[in-house]
């Protein structure tokens, strides 16, 4: 590479974070998740916002697009790696019933829904595998993002509300049924390095992680913990992760699955009890190159392959009949299981709501999508925008159907009734949330 071209990538990279802090800032103003605005950031800087058709790139060369597209790679990895980590099964503590109940419904109907929308699109959006196209489809209107949700509840002052807790624990459980429905998709498309046989290796590689390499990185953190003095260097701490990080990803990769596979195991495997040294030393340093340098140059990578410049009526149809499902689809699951647990209907429709939020989990979805060439880039173009339009009117809604004073009142509820320990009686269905309406 020479000097003029690792110039030029530097340029990129800052004309990309700068883009991000400041459309994230503006998007935070506006009530949106930082999220929402590095997303636009990224299809703003893309080839259709940044130079005409025809004309030569201003800024993301031919020289620099691989390394910037490696750069985005690995930012997935990573991501997908803390979104692993996050999983914790404490989550689930008093109300594994309500969660999954409810994470059921509102996967299953959105699924259905996607399956039957996949047979009408498929006549304007052909391709080679046309179960690995329905499967897929089905799979793009089940997610939830877990961090983006994290980091909607926290804004808006729910993360402290029942309400809350249960839509992280929901999120969780569609987050790991999304990734194993992903998977499943990528082995049927026959992407990655090889035959059937070879994907098979994914149920023993699992199997070996969670029964193998969990119960060791366990002992070992426990060991470490427990010496006298003892001390994880931030180095050998730093190192240890991306290295297991590295071989789990290319692990999943040459089994003919994606990378993003093996980095969200390896992140779900890490050890919990015994290690709170080790996530100290490794999730701040993560977490910010993650958000400020790798996730940006993702988003713009992802904005090269967004074209929105040939839609016509037809394709606002599309667009529409796929916002009709994917808004319906997950509300509707989780509004209608919620309701047949016995959730009060304010409380429901505030977690349909919420777990219609698909943010950057669903850009990574789209992304696997089109590499492994079950999306064409029209209809990859149309779902992004339902993935900003879903994860937009989370907040939106919110503010009308649960406001400020209607939080305060459930918050104060349930540090009147329920002990601060105790999860159980704080589900939303109970009377910790009052039925009166404020």
């Amino acid at each position: 590479m020479s000097l003029s071209t690792v110039g030029l990538l530097v340029l990129d990279l800052v004309v990309i974070v700068a883009a991000a802090r400041v459309l994230g800032a503006l998007a935070r103003r506006l009530g949106q998740p930082a999220v929402i605005g590095e997303i636009a950031g990224g299809l703003l800087l893309g080839p259709v916002f940044l130079h005409g058709a025809g004309s030569a790139p201003v800024l993301f060369t031919a020289e620099t697009r691989p390394t910037l597209k490696l750069i985005a790679d690995i930012g997935v990895c990573v991501f997908m790696f803390l979104v692993g980590l996050g999983l914790e099964r404490g989550l689930l503590t008093g109300q594994s019933r309500l969660a999954a109940t409810v994470s059921f419904g509102s996967t299953v109907l959105p699924f259905g829904l996607g399956v039957l929308l996949a047979f009408y699109l498929w006549e304007s959006h052909p391709g080679e595998n046309r179960t690995a196209f329905v499967l897929f489809l089905g799979t793009a209107m089940s997610v939830t993002a877990f961090p983006v949700l994290a980091r909607i509840l926290t804004d808006m002052n729910l993360i402290r509300t029942p309400i809350g807790g249960i839509a992280l624990a929901i999120a969780a459980m569609d987050d790991v049924m999304a990734w194993s429905l992903l998977a499943l998709v990528t082995a049927v498309a026959g992407s990655g390095a090889g035959d059937f046989w070879t994907v098979a290796l994914a149920v023993p590689y699992v199997l070996v992680m969670l029964g193998v390499v969990r119960p060791v990185l366990a002992k070992l953190a426990a060991r470490r913990a427990g010496r006298p003095g003892g001390r994880v260097t931030w180095a050998a701490v730093l190192a240890a992760v991306a290295g297991g990080l590295w071989l789990s990803a290319m692990a999943t990769d040459r089994i003919g699955l994606h990378l993003i596979f093996g980095a969200f195991l390896f992140g779900a495997v890490l050890p919990r009890e015994g290690a709170a040294g080790l996530r100290r030393a490794v999730l701040p340093l993560t977490e910010r190159a993650c958000s400020v340098v790798l996730l940006p140059v993702f988003f713009v990578i992802a904005g090269f392959k967004v074209d929105l410049s040939s839609m016509d009526l037809t394709a606002l149809g599309e667009l529409g009949l796929i916002l009709l499902v994917a808004v319906g689809g997950k509300f509707g699951g989780g509004f209608a299981s919620a309701r047949a647990i016995g959730m009060q209907p304010r409380h429901a429709v505030v977690l349909g709501t919420l777990i219609n939020t698909r943010g950057l989990t669903e850009l990574i979805v789209l992304s696997v999508g089109l590499q492994v060439g079950v999306l064409d880039q029209r209809l990859y173009s149309y779902m992004v925008v339902m993935a900003l339009v879903t994860t937009a009117m989370a907040g939106v809604v919110l503010r009308f159907v649960y406001p400020a004073d209607r939080v305060r009142l459930d918050i104060e509820a349930l540090e009147r009734t329920a002990a601060p320990d105790v999860v159980e009686s704080a589900l939303p269905h109970r009377s910790a949330l009052p039925e009166k309406q404020s």
